[in-house]
C-alpha cells in the first residue's frame, strides 16, 4: 500500500493507533489522517494529502450502522461506543463546514488497578468504603478521568458485595460482576439522558452509582440527592482543581438555593481527585499529576461558608490524610526529573510561587 492511499475502513487506522500506543485517531476533512500520541496531535504520515469530503463520508459509512448514519444526517453529530475485533473505541462523528470529521478515543480494554496508575492507594481506598456520599474525579478532556474512575469502580467491585450501577455516555470499560453485581447503562442506547437514568437508578436499589459526567443542573442535583440518601456516587467533572470543582457545582444552582447546596455538599462530599497527564521530560509518555482533597471538618466548614479560596491552604496542612495540591504534585514530578520546568510552570496554578521554587 502506498503511504498516501486512503485506507478502505476505519479499522485499519485503528489498528495503527493501537500498535503505536495512541490515545486518539483523527480522520478529518481537509486534513491528513492524524494521531494523538503522548498528548501531541500530528499527521500519521508525513506528506499524506488531506482527506477529501468523499473520503471521510466513505470512512464514516464503513463503520456507522444505519441508525447512527440517520442520526448524523438529522442532528449533525453522533457519539457512541464502537467495538471491533481489536478493541473498544469512543467514536465521535460530526458534520462541519467542509465535510465529516471522525475522531476515535482508544479505550484500553484492560482495567488497570489503582497502584498501576500511580494513584495514592492508601488514601483513596478509605474513600471507596463509604456507604454514601460523593467522590469526584476531575480534569480536562484526555486527563485520564475515565481510567481512574474505572479503577475505582473495579476496586469496589472486588472489595464489596453490593450493587453497582454505572450510567455512561458511552460505556467505555466493561466490568464483569466480581464481588458486586454490576449493571451498566448507556445514555442514548438504554436510556434517554443522565437525569432520566439517575431517577430510574434510585428505584433499582443500587449501593454505588457511577455517573459518567455531571453536565448540568439536573444531573448535579440528582447526584447530590443520591449521595445524601445512602448511595456512594462516583462522578466526573471537567474542572482543573478542587476549589474550581466546588465552585462549578455551586454555580449551576440559582442564587437562592446556594446556601442549602453548600450545606449539602459539605456533608456529602468524600473527596475530589483532580488530575492531568503531563508529557514526560524524555518525550516517550506522560506522568500523572494529581491533586487530592479529602473532606475533613476544616474542609466542610470552608465549603459551608462558601470560602473555597481557602482550600489550597487547608490542603497543604492535610498531608496526614493524603491531601496534596496540583502544584505540589507538579513540583514532585519535576524534582524526580519526570517532567520539565516548562511543563511544571505552564500547568501550575500559582505561577509566581512556582517560579520562586525554581529560583530557590
Amino acid at each position: 500500500m502506498s503511504e498516501h492511499q486512503v485506507l478502505a475502513h476505519v479499522d485499519e487506522y485503528l489498528s495503527i493507533g493501537i500498535e503505536y500506543d495512541c490515545s486518539d485517531i483523527h480522520l478529518p476533512t481537509s486534513y491528513p489522517p492524524a494521531w494523538r500520541r503522548y498528548g501531541t496531535l500530528s499527521p500519521i504520515w508525513e506528506g499524506h494529502p488531506p482527506l477529501t469530503p468523499e473520503d471521510t463520508e466513505r470512512l464514516a459509512k464503513s463503520f456507522l450502522e444505519e441508525k447512527e448514519w440517520n442520526r448524523l444526517q438529522k442532528t449533525g453529530d453522533v457519539d457512541f461506543a464502537y467495538a471491533n475485533a481489536q478493541g473498544r473505541f469512543r467514536a465521535s462523528v460530526v458534520k462541519q463546514r467542509l465535510g465529516i470529521d471522525i475522531v476515535f478515543r482508544i479505550i484500553s480494554t484492560t482495567i488497570r488497578d489503582l497502584p498501576a496508575l500511580g494513584l495514592p492507594v492508601d488514601h483513596l481506598i478509605p474513600l471507596t468504603r463509604y456507604h454514601n456520599g460523593l467522590l469526584l474525579v476531575t480534569g480536562s478532556v484526555g486527563s485520564g478521568k475515565s481510567t481512574t474512575l474505572a479503577a475505582l469502580v473495579n476496586f469496589i467491585n472486588q472489595d464489596r458485595q453490593d450493587h453497582i450501577l454505572t450510567l455512561e455516555d458511552p460505556i467505555e470499560y466493561v466490568f464483569e460482576s466480581l464481588g458486586c453485581h454490576v449493571n451498566q447503562r448507556e445514555v442514548h442506547s438504554h436510556t434517554e439522558s443522565f437525569p432520566k437514568a439517575l431517577r430510574g437508578a434510585l428505584r433499582e436499589d443500587p449501593d454505588v452509582i457511577m455517573v459518567g459526567e455531571m453536565r448540568n443542573l439536573e444531573t448535579i442535583s440528582l447526584a447530590l440527592t443520591a449521595a445524601e440518601t445512602g448511595h456512594l456516587v462516583l462522578a466526573t467533572l471537567h474542572t482543573g482543581n478542587a476549589p474550581r470543582t466546588l465552585d462549578r457545582i455551586l454555580d449551576v444552582f440559582p442564587v437562592d438555593q446556594r446556601h442549602q447546596i453548600r450545606v449539602m455538599v459539605s456533608e456529602s462530599l468524600r473527596g475530589i481527585i483532580s488530575q492531568q497527564l503531563v508529557p514526560n521530560a524524555t518525550g516517550d509518555g506522560r506522568s500523572l499529576a494529581l491533586e487530592l482533597l479529602v473532606n475533613t471538618p476544616a474542609v466542610a466548614a470552608t465549603v459551608r461558608d462558601g470560602k473555597t479560596f481557602m482550600l489550597p491552604g487547608i490542603m497543604q496542612t492535610g498531608k496526614k490524610v493524603g491531601m496534596i495540591t496540583m502544584d505540589e504534585s507538579l513540583r514532585n514530578l519535576y524534582v524526580k526529573k519526570q517532567i520539565t520546568q516548562e511543563e511544571a510552570l505552564f500547568r501550575s496554578e500559582d505561577k509566581v510561587q512556582m517560579k520562586a521554587f525554581f529560583q530557590s
